[in-house]
């Protein structure tokens, strides 16, 4: 079911900017989506999210409610570094699939922290996603923030979409990096000849930007920490192929014979960092780095040093 809204606009403004201070149950990224759905109405034509308004305007769209959830709660152990009543901060291990999908229903992140919740989690995202902000792939470790309450999960949505939510990640990658730091700022689309994979590419796609920095140098691999300034699926995955330097143990973007005979790519989200959606204060969460990841830099490290 969908709730009908409608504003009569009172000053001339940009019509995102007035339906975000009007109405503060929709999130700023919910309501840029129905822009750019074209779902939003200013007397009876759609417009854009910068279109300004006149006194006297009448600005009409549709809410959808929150579905039920409609996974399955399964008791799997969380590693949990946080929570409270608003959200979870969780520490994810690799080849844990963050919420079910067709063929792939039970054993998700979601359907551990359902039981844990005993179903307390937000409705916003739908029946196979609740609570889901956003996600890490199934063989990339490391933090994800889970929202707990409808509310939680806006405010921290808006903070994805501004970008003020911060995430890096450690990642060992083939090669050595030459410059001590960078940025790849390469465009990301579904690939037109494999529809699993993610490409760099002009057509069809969207702003990814990728900031990283060597931490340490092992010869023929380099350990690098890098930033989010977009959220694009697989994005550093694809960032690192497209300079010449794949993700070590990466089975769709790396290199095909490794080294290391490891179950997935050597990619940790290490740090979180985002506005507290209830104390409005800047928390910060870290998680070390997994063992499997540990063993080989260590491996490297004595190696480097013969």
């Amino acid at each position: 079911m969908e709730n009908e809204i409608i504003l009569t606009a009172t000053e001339a403004v940009r019509c995102d900017k007035y339906i975000s201070e009007c109405i503060d149950t929709v999130s700023r990224s919910y309501i840029k989506k129905l822009f750019d759905m074209g779902e939003i109405t200013v007397n009876g034509t759609p417009k854009s999210a910068s279109y300004k308004l006149r006194a006297g305007d009448v600005i009409r769209f549709n809410i959808p409610q929150a579905e039920e959830i409609d996974a399955v709660e399964e008791d799997i152990p969380l590693d949990i570094v946080y929570e409270d009543g608003e959200l979870l901060v969780i520490n994810k291990e690799r080849g844990m699939v963050v919420h079910p999908a067709p063929g792939n229903s039970t054993g998700t992140l979601v359907n551990a922290v359902l039981y844990h919740c005993k179903g307390n989690l937000s409705g916003i995202n739908g029946k196979m996603r609740p609570g889901i902000v956003h996600r890490i792939d199934k063989d990339t470790t490391g933090l994800l923030v889970v929202a707990k309450t409808n509310d939680a999960h806006m405010f921290l949505s808006d903070q994805l979409s501004d970008r003020s939510l911060s995430r890096e990640y450690y990642a060992l990658v083939h090669g050595n990096i030459k410059e001590d730091n960078g940025r790849v700022d390469a465009p990301i689309a579904r690939s037109e000849n494999d529809r699993k994979k993610m490409t760099v590419t002009q057509k069809h796609s969207r702003e990814a930007i990728t900031d990283y920095f060597v931490e340490e140098r092992f010869g023929i691999y380099t350990l690098v920490r890098c930033k989010l300034k977009t959220g694009r699926t697989h994005q550093i995955r694809v960032h690192m192929k497209h300079i010449g330097h794949p993700i070590v143990g990466d089975k769709t973007y790396g290199v095909k014979k490794e080294e290391f005979n490891l179950p997935g790519q050597l990619l940790h989200a290490g740090k979180i960092g985002f506005i507290h959606p209830i104390t409005k204060e800047k928390v910060q969460f870290t998680a070390p780095l997994p063992e499997d990841f540990e063993k080989v830099l260590t491996f490297l490290r004595g190696r480097l040093s013969q």
